[in-house]
């Protein structure tokens, strides 16, 4: 009787541990998918030559290629260009606070080629504050003012 009431109370014991660790682990999980946009990359194969992807964050785009990317620009839900721009270099960051939320499609152009992806923003990303060193708390910032002098 003592050894069915101690089985019973390991299995049980066993189940709840499982349960405990399964919540910890799905905490972590939805915690890290918390992100700012997702990207549909184009898997063309001739579209191989430029790497797009996210950062760490998810906040910015970094675009990197062999040959000079000439433009950048995106037509967004509504069909409108939400911005177009004159990159003409290999290496291009583009923060993605600028977007609005919702679907982008995005164009680079490398001159004949045109590669199109998807970068979707899934919410708002705050923009980060320019912080201001303060160098001392008794010196004051005033503007420079010009002093004229007559030579005489």
């Amino acid at each position: 009787m003592f050894n069915l009431i101690v089985n019973y109370a390991l299995k049980n014991l066993i189940r709840i541990c499982l349960v405990v660790i399964l919540m910890f682990l799905l905490s972590f999980t939805l915690n890290a998918q918390e992100h700012y946009a997702k990207l549909e990359k184009n898997r063309n194969i001739q579209a191989s030559g430029l790497i797009h992807q996210l950062n760490k964050t998810r906040d910015t785009l970094i675009l990197k290629s062999d040959k000079k990317i000439n433009y950048l620009y995106s037509i967004n839900k509504d069909y409108g260009r939400e911005f177009d721009f004159y990159i003409d270099t290999t290496y291009y960051k583009l923060p993605l606070n600028k977007l609005a939320k919702g679907k982008h499609v995005l164009v680079a152009v490398q001159s004949p080629k045109r590669i199109v992806f998807v970068v979707r923003v899934l919410k708002d990303i705050p923009t980060k504050p320019q912080s201001i060193k303060v160098v001392s708390e008794d010196l004051m910032l005033t503007e420079p003012k010009v002093v004229a002098t007559r030579n005489n």
